[in-house]
């Protein structure tokens, strides 16, 4: 989760653009909205193009690969925003859903200054994957950034005297994107290296 942390006057800025509900697919419950610094953003954007406002939904799916297909036909509509970090998200979003075919279609509407689209392609989303590397847990499970995983051992952390127990769970891990078989996370508030075959994701 990138929840924004701005200044109260680009807060509300968003907030009325916004209009109270969420950018992406018009969710309104104000309870389940939050605001979302968008990832990558060039040091040139300032202010309210920082972030944009959304529901826990959608926050929840960005980076995950078990995603509501349905819920995301909403970006038919707000693809078309003229808020800078709103079309950015949807653009990025239409690319981590292309498999389903229909968001290639919306793509191939959709029209980006060119800054814009640098920045939108700045996470790597339009890039060819097909080789990239596949963590997997002891269990085969295929494993993303943001994940959280268990310890299924005792692992002794290299270079100290501390022992990661088993049943540990790791929050929110961060892939290793030279090695498939790595992946970093913190257990008791430090930064650790774990093998993948000694986790199993929850």
């Amino acid at each position: 989760m990138r929840i924004a942390i701005m200044n109260q006057d680009i807060e509300r800025e968003i907030k009325k653009r916004a209009e109270d509900k969420c950018e992406l697919c018009g969710h309104a419950e104000p309870e389940n909205l939050l605001l979302f610094e968008v990832p990558k953003t060039p040091e040139y954007i300032e202010g309210a193009d920082n972030g944009l406002q959304v529901c826990t939904t959608c926050e929840s799916q960005f980076d995950s690969e078990e995603r509501d297909i349905n819920h995301w036909r909403c970006l038919n509509d707000s693809m078309w925003s003229t808020a800078a970090p709103v079309q950015v998200m949807a653009w990025r979003m239409l690319h981590r859903l292309k498999k389903e075919g229909w968001p290639q279609d919306l793509l191939d509407m959709m029209y980006m200054e060119e800054q814009r689209l640098e920045w939108a392609a700045a996470e790597g989303d339009a890039e060819d994957k097909s080789n990239a590397l596949v963590h997997r847990d002891a269990n085969g499970v295929i494993l993303q950034a943001g994940d959280n995983v268990v310890l299924i051992k005792d692992l002794k952390v290299k270079g100290s005297s501390m022992v990661a127990k088993q049943g540990t769970a790791v929050r929110r891990i961060s892939l290793d994107h030279e090695n498939d078989t790595y992946i970093e996370g913190k257990v008791d508030g430090i930064q650790i290296v774990i093998i993948t075959e000694y986790v199993k994701k929850t």
